[in-house]
């Protein structure tokens, strides 16, 4: 592997905020690309931040009141995009950070998108489902005005899931009068959904590990992996590589994880979305902890949990020969760094994960011709897609010399810029 180079800077800490670390990597960048300091400054900031209240009546009579954000970015290439999600961590400022991601991933795919995300801060553990549907009903409402198809499209994330989108979806279209299927995307296949949207995220994570393996000169086929979360994202990434032929050794969900080191039946094991599987009651020959498996000596590691698990604490002892991001930012910027010193390559969760975005803008699409697509088509569809953006970074990575992570940035600021120039500065 070539020595990646790029700007020498102090390495940040690890609690460094997500909005800090969002910046970060758009100045770093932009050291490479001639951009004005106006658009830097436009991609700062998001261009709106709606907080509304979400009053609700709780089973027991009482009346509650929860606060909801929808954070736009930047929309010079399209219509918002972006999650909805339900948890006590939901802020202004963590949408924000979010929302920019998105702005970039959106970009690295070439998607007509800007980048957006929302949600409500709960504990969706702590509603029941009438509640659920009530608060999703109410949420809809407050954010009718800033959301629609060619406005800005939810979608499913933390604590929300097709259900949701769905009741999301019917409370807009009561309003306007007409079913709107293509206000959310992510929704059930029996009122628009796309077939392959729910392992999307996972099928893209594989296509880019077996096209990493081939750069490097490995193949997928005998390749050891190792699989941090074996939720959607993480068990259908590792049984797509197990049915290329990869040796899946170490899965993982929140209470531990197994290891063998001929491989794992992964067929066999079963997956929960939220990443409490049953793997305890898995025959393995080796229980380990989520902190073991991120310092197994395997070809290739998805961290494809929850962020921030490859910190500057562990980066050096881990043993990979190739990181894959599957969950949304599970590698801080120190440990970036010393990844980097090492030479370990890691690909970016932008590109690693953006299968769902990706089948979304299919789902969309589908909603705009009134055409329905076969799972077939889905996935050829997404795995065309993954190379085209995969090639992009690959040229960045071989022209400029830079991490993988900064050729995802490059190629994203690039596009935005392109757009930003041909469309102007209004008024």
């Amino acid at each position: 592997m070539s020595t990646q180079k790029e700007p020498s800077e102090q390495a940040p800490d690890d609690d460094e905020s997500p909005i800090a670390t969002a910046r970060r990597q758009l100045e770093r960048a932009a050291e490479h690309l001639d951009l004005s300091e106006g658009l830097l400054e436009q991609l700062r900031h998001p261009s709106k931040t709606v907080e509304v209240s979400v009053p609700i009546r709780r089973t027991d009579g009482s009346v509650e009141v929860f606060n909801g954000y929808r954070v736009q970015h930047f929309e010079v290439r399209g219509p918002y995009k972006g999650g909805m999600r339900y948890h006590p961590s939901v802020s202004a400022e963590e949408c924000t950070a979010l929302a920019m991601l998105m702005t970039w991933k959106c970009a690295v795919m070439d998607l007509p998108f800007g980048g957006a995300k929302g949600g409500i801060v709960v504990d969706p553990s702590t509603l029941d489902a009438q509640e659920t549907e009530q608060l999703t009903r109410r949420f809809a409402e407050e954010l009718r005005e800033v959301v629609g198809p060619t406005k800005d499209i939810p979608a499913p994330d933390m604590g929300t899931d097709e259900q949701t989108v769905a009741w999301f979806m019917d409370a807009y279209s009561m309003q306007e009068g007409e079913t709107v299927p293509g206000i959310v995307t992510g929704k059930p296949t029996a009122v628009g959904g796309t077939h392959g949207r729910e392992e999307a995220p996972g099928r893209s994570v594989a296509i880019v590990a077996r096209e990493a393996l081939d750069y490097y000169d490995g193949t997928v086929e005998g390749a050891t992996v190792a699989v941090q979360g074996f939720g959607a994202v993480g068990a259908n990434a590792a049984r797509l590589l197990d049915s290329w032929g990869a040796s899946v050794v170490a899965v993982s969900d929140v209470d531990g994880g197994i290891y063998d080191e001929s491989g794992l039946d992964i067929e066999s094991i079963s997956a929960d979305g939220d990443e409490h599987g049953q793997l305890g009651d898995v025959d393995a020959p080796r229980q380990i902890s989520n902190a073991e498996l991120l310092e197994l000596d395997v070809d290739v590691l998805i961290p494809a949990a929850v962020g921030n698990v490859l910190t500057k604490e562990n980066a050096a002892d881990v043993q990979a020969s190739i990181v894959v991001e599957g969950a949304n930012g599970p590698t801080t910027t120190a440990a970036d760094a010393v990844f980097k010193e090492r030479d370990i390559p890691v690909i970016p969760d932008i590109l690693a994960n953006a299968g769902g975005v990706t089948v979304s803008y299919f789902e969309w699409l589908q909603h705009i011709n009134r055409r329905s697509w076969s799972r077939e088509e889905v996935n050829e569809e997404l795995e065309a897609e993954m190379l085209d953006a995969w090639e992009a970074l690959r040229t960045e990575v071989e022209d400029r010399d830079v991490t993988w992570r900064t050729a995802a940035y490059i190629v994203a600021l690039s596009r935005i810029g392109e757009a930003m120039n041909a469309r102007g500065l209004w008024p």
